[in-house]
């Protein structure tokens, strides 16, 4: 990764298990921005046979950037979704699993949707804030 970054929070967005196509669209951006996208689609592998004689300090240098990135997506969801991670070592595995988990279509799911959907009411909400609600769903 170019240049010093020594944050931890990576977007205000936090994955909370109903909003994750915003979250990942928000997240995905985040990565691509700092270079780090490859860790999740697999482009940037770890290096397991030594082939070259700078061997240690590219592998040093990505399992720092995976380190990295596993802390942004952690610090980026709720604490019951972070324990479900700690089980995976690399950003891959966990983006994987958190796509599998939450893009999965089930009736249950569909029932939850529509249920929300009939039960949101306008109240006092402007227009805007109301339209933004819906959407969400």
């Amino acid at each position: 990764m170019s240049g010093k970054d020594n944050s931890l929070r990576s977007i205000s967005t936090r994955l909370d298990g109903k909003n994750y196509t915003y979250w990942s669209y928000v997240m995905k951006n985040f990565l691509r921005g700092k270079n780090m996208w490859g860790y999740v689609t697999g482009t940037k592998v770890k290096l397991s046979v030594p082939q070259t004689e700078n061997f240690d300090m590219l592998l040093d240098a990505w399992e720092t950037d995976n380190s990295k990135v596993i802390t942004w997506i952690n610090n980026s969801v709720t604490q019951s979704i972070s324990m479900q991670l700690a089980k995976y070592n690399t950003v891959k595995e966990a983006w994987n699993h958190l796509e599998r988990l939450y893009t999965q279509s089930n009736f249950a799911k569909q029932y939850q949707l529509e249920y929300d959907i009939r039960a949101l009411q306008q109240n006092d909400q402007s227009i805007q804030d109301f339209y933004a609600a819906i959407s969400d769903l």
